[in-house]
């Protein structure tokens, strides 16, 4: 194949993917605004007792994907990238229909665990793109998957606060069939990334679990303190689904439709920033400088969610935290430059068992501590006392800072 043909099927894979990914993430936002309501109404509870049951449902849900997601990426490794993403579209499908029917509690935890065990396209998504496309081109089309997860975020949580208004249970059947068409679209459409001289010869099992994951991680210094950085990115980061809707409804009295709304604000600016931002800023600055000025966005924004004494708050510290988005691409591209290109399936398996144990981690660590703030609310009543998790979560983001800026001292030169 000629040299000036490789960008342009780099070009129409990363097409393929972002349109994956974009249908994935508005299959996930549409039940965002509702899920709160469908705990409720199961418990007939005060609002400490249902957000802890929906910390336990974001726990399952974290279990699997830290159990099976190593599995996932040396299986795309060894089988290509494909048949992953079809598997993950049709599991998530049918995990919506699951919690459609759901009578009860425990019909939805045991939707929760099927969704994990399957749900695999972010990080298989990620290896593809590392397959086609040039380690120059990697913070920019990086930058477009995050702007896909954007748009899903737009229409997604705005569409499911709508359907919510109507029955809370529509919107699940509105995901499970954008996720189905999804895997139909993936099935006829989408190619195969890694062709057959550049997988894995055989599928080891020492590696397809957390334990072997981890060995990569650690295999050079820079890569293991960027994975640090990325553990305490993503326990902080999911401080949004794990108390975003019942922080805003419990602070500042928000409906669905609201929060629909300001999910889809999160999103436009998301976009604005992935989509358009990221390539020449990275370019300008260098992955080393996006890193650290991202995570300083993000510290920021979590202050004032945390600070904010209006929802006012809300509206600014959005626009501020969609700057965070400098630092995943040009994370990625580091790591990703860390690997060979038969790893690159077994470095987002390892990256997405560090989201398994931040996943783990993170909805019981941020529930409970919005559930006892709201039982404690006025025992400091000069103190916010209710933005705890964001407080939280902008200290794990100094820790981030803290690691980055070590890892990468020696990585001066733009990427």
């Amino acid at each position: 194949m000629a040299s000036d043909q490789v960008p342009r099927a780099g070009r129409a894979a990363v097409a393929f993917i972002f349109v994956t990914l974009m249908l994935d993430v508005l299959a996930m936002g549409v039940i965002i605004p509702v899920l709160p309501k469908l705990i409720e109404g199961f418990m007939g509870a005060e609002h400490a007792d249902a957000v802890r049951i929906g910390g336990m449902l974001g726990l399952v849900w974290a279990v699997m994907q830290f159990l099976f997601t190593p599995l996932q990426g040396a299986l795309s490794d060894r089988f290509g990238r494909r048949p992953v993403l079809l598997i993950s579209m049709t599991g998530l499908g049918l995990d919506y229909i699951l919690m459609a029917l759901a009578p009860n509690l425990a019909w939805l935890f045991v939707a929760r665990a099927i969704s994990g065990a399957t749900a695999a396209s972010f990080g298989t998504a990620n290896a593809y793109i590392a397959d086609v496309t040039p380690v120059e081109k990697r913070p920019a089309a990086f930058g477009l998957m995050g702007a896909a997860f954007g748009i899903g975020f737009i229409l997604g949580p705005a569409l499911g606060g709508y359907a919510g208004s109507f029955d809370p249970r529509l919107p699940f059947w509105v995901a499970a069939g954008l996720s189905l068409v999804n895997a139909l679209y993936g099935f006829f459409i989408l190619p195969e990334s890694l062709p057959p001289e550049r997988r894995s010869k055989t599928l080891s099992f020492e590696n397809a679990h957390f334990f072997g994951s981890m060995r990569l991680l650690m295999s050079n210094p820079r890569l293991m303190g960027l994975a640090v950085a990325q553990f305490f990115y993503m326990v902080g980061h999911n401080v949004y689904p794990a108390v975003f809707v019942w922080f805003t409804m419990y602070r500042y009295g928000w409906n669905e439709a609201t929060n629909g709304l300001a999910l889809a604000a999160t999103g436009a600016a998301s976009i604005i920033v992935q989509g358009g931002l990221v390539g020449p800023v990275v370019k300008a600055l260098g992955a080393r400088r996006s890193i650290i000025v991202g995570l300083s966005f993000g510290i920021t924004a979590f202050l004032i969610y945390a600070i904010g004494p209006t929802d006012i708050s809300v509206w600014i510290a959005i626009p501020i935290g969609a700057l965070w988005g400098f630092y995943g691409p040009a994370a990625q591209t580091l790591m990703t430059q860390s690997v060979s290109a038969t790893e690159q399936g077994r470095l987002q398996g390892a990256l997405g068992s560090l989201m398994g144990i931040a996943s783990i981690i993170a909805p019981p660590l941020y529930t409970t501590a919005f559930a006892l703030a709201i039982e404690h609310k006025n025992a400091l009543p000069a103190f916010p006392v209710l933005g705890a998790p964001f407080f939280m979560s902008a200290f794990l983001l100094v820790c981030a800072l803290a690691f980055a800026w070590r890892a990468t001292q020696r990585q001066t030169a733009p990427v």
